[in-house]
């Protein structure tokens, strides 16, 4: 198995990553909505919707 963020060895210890910097590089990614997980759930998508309607647009 690779680390998926830099493709070197796992290591036991941070698995399924090869160091405590990739662990945090990941969930960095997590923090900052680079992942996402996808819903089908209509709710979730009205919700997703209307949240996205209130937020203040950005100047192109």
């Amino acid at each position: 198995m690779t680390c998926p963020i830099c493709k070197k060895p796992t290591d036991t210890s941070y698995r399924p990553f090869c160091s405590k910097r990739c662990a945090d590089v990941d969930l960095g990614r997590w923090f900052s909505g680079d992942y996402a997980v996808p819903s089908t759930d209509p709710e979730d998508v009205e919700t997703a919707l209307d949240a996205a309607d209130q937020e203040p647009q950005k100047p192109h």
